[in-house]
């Protein structure tokens, strides 16, 4: 099986099942007892968040520890407004193409009486700094602008973004869960006052994470119930896998810069290979993206047969978002970049990882080739569109 699904998740390293099996092994304890193999496993804690912090130019005490990503992006957010709420400002900005952990988390709180403004993203899937601050009112509160999309691996300008946010003293939020491990981050010059991440996108384990909230910042707690993390977070942490994160985004920080060079080069092969498909297109920027990310429209199929031939092929892909794989709808991301639906419901996700190799990537140039040609062959959308009864877009 060729595995080019990596924004979805990520196997896990060497290094971080070491770490996780020896942690559930030998270090059991419960890190809020007093005895000595509590408080072992409570120093484990203590020196994961050092490690975390140190990757991405944080304090360890900004540094809370949670389930994954999507619990870190309700928590800021729910941070931002109930800040926002006390100083008598509602308004919140963020984009159309976010993940649905914090599109979600906004449409509670305009049900809440929040107003939210989505910014659109364009047809290269870039936010526009300009008219971030341009969005910026009296009343506005926070800004949650992600820093890589997890469908077309588009990197923001994130460091503007947040300059813009800290002239205008806005709170600012980036679900950087597709970018940290992959892409240089740092919250201090990067002007980023919350920041969310997940370790399965790095090689670490699923459901675990952080949320970065620079000192200062008020913190509403998602999770009641308890004194841990400081009393921010509430249940008794996650050990092993928080130990495995650790081990996980220092392996990844350690070895980003070759890791990217092999990535880019092959992201770059594949692009060149699938824009040889007639009425093919790319979406989002073909050089400001993730090193890993790969995203086309083919017109004239359906995505879902797409994926599930090419996983006949030995491949696996996506179309999309993992958490919204069950959907019929087309993904919101390529409707945000201006992508019609007919256009939208033909996409491939393709996120190879770094052992990715040469002969794969042939592999997948040929094999995606074969598969939409096959189903271009009784498609009635696509004869229709080679008789002239409808237009072709792409």
């Amino acid at each position: 099986m060729i595995y080019a699904d990596n924004a979805a998740t990520t196997r896990m390293s060497d290094t971080a099942i070491s770490t996780m099996t020896s942690v559930m092994k030998e270090m059991y304890g419960n890190p809020s007892s007093l005895y000595s193999l509590g408080q072992e496993a409570k120093e484990i804690i203590e020196k994961a968040r050092e490690d975390v912090a140190s990757v991405i130019g944080a304090e360890p005490r900004e540094i809370i520890f949670t389930s994954g990503g999507s619990e870190a992006d309700n928590q800021a957010i729910r941070i931002g407004a109930e800040i926002g709420k006390k100083n008598g400002k509602k308004h919140i900005i963020s984009t159309a193409f976010e993940h649905h952990a914090v599109l979600h988390t906004l449409k509670r709180l305009e049900a809440e009486g929040f107003e939210v403004t989505l910014l659109d993203v364009h047809e290269n899937g870039i936010v526009r700094p300009e008219e971030v601050e341009a969005a910026i009112r009296d009343d506005t509160c926070l800004v949650t602008i992600m820093f890589a999309n997890n469908e077309i691996g588009t990197i923001q300008p994130i460091r503007e973004i947040g300059a813009v946010c800290r002239e205008k003293k806005v709170l600012f939020h980036t679900d950087a869960v597709q970018a940290i491990g992959h892409v240089p981050v740092n919250v201090v010059d990067d002007n980023i006052d919350m920041l969310s991440s997940s370790a399965h996108k790095y090689h670490g384990p699923k459901g675990v994470g952080f949320l970065y909230v620079k000192k200062g910042i008020r913190i509403t707690n998602l999770i009641e119930g308890g004194a841990q993390e400081q009393g921010r977070r509430a249940g008794t942490e996650n050990v092993p896998g928080i130990a495995a994160m650790a081990a996980a985004i220092k392996e990844a920080s350690e070895h980003m810069e070759e890791n990217a060079k092999v990535m880019t080069a092959m992201r770059d092969k594949l692009i060149e290979g699938l824009s040889r498909i007639p009425h093919s297109a790319l979406n989002g920027d073909a050089t400001r993206r993730l090193p890993g990310n790969v995203n086309f429209c083919f017109e004239g199929i359906e995505g879902e047969s797409l994926l599930l031939l090419l996983d006949d092929k030995g491949i696996a892909a996506s179309s999309g978002s993992a958490c919204t794989s069950g959907s019929l709808d087309p993904s919101h991301v390529l409707l945000a970049i201006g992508r019609v639906h007919d256009v939208a419901h033909g996409s491939l996700r393709l996120t190879v990882g770094e052992d990715i190799t040469e002969e794969q990537i042939d592999y997948i140039i040929k094999s995606v080739k074969e598969v939409v040609e096959y189903l271009r062959s009784f498609s009635p959308v696509w004869r229709d569109l080679c008789s002239g009864k409808a237009q072709f877009i792409l």
